[in-house]
């Protein structure tokens, strides 16, 4: 049963629901569902969603939220986005937090992979 008054669900454009789909099941190993033609969800991820087909694109530049993933292995993360297709927008930096970077997956929409400090 969902939480009163949680995040549950988050919905995003993607210009190519295909392409999405198999970047997202190659990177991350998400399986998703469809409805309709224009529609795919995943769920189980951390937040559940979906994309909708629209010719247009979540990006923070924009201010659209930033989606952020974590990884215990970023560089091993990052080799997976760049085979998968994803473009990386920003490489690996350092913040208070840790380490990150941000991608675009292939229908444009941008998210961020964030790791533990170094130590």
């Amino acid at each position: 049963m969902p939480a009163h008054e949680k995040l549950n669900y988050v919905e995003l454009p993607a210009r190519d629901l295909d392409a999405t789909r198999r970047f997202f099941a190659q990177v991350f190993g998400w399986t998703f569902e469809d409805y309709g033609p224009d529609y795919i969800a995943f769920a189980n991820e951390g937040l559940d969603g979906g994309f909708y087909r629209a010719d247009l694109e979540a990006r923070s530049e924009a201010g659209s939220a930033l989606l952020v993933f974590y990884s215990a292995r970023i560089e091993e993360t990052l080799a997976k986005v760049e085979a998968a297709g994803g473009t990386i927008l920003k490489p690996v930096f350092e913040f208070p937090g840790g380490r990150r970077f941000h991608f675009a997956e292939p229908s444009g929409n941008e998210f961020s992979v964030w790791s533990d400090p170094v130590t």
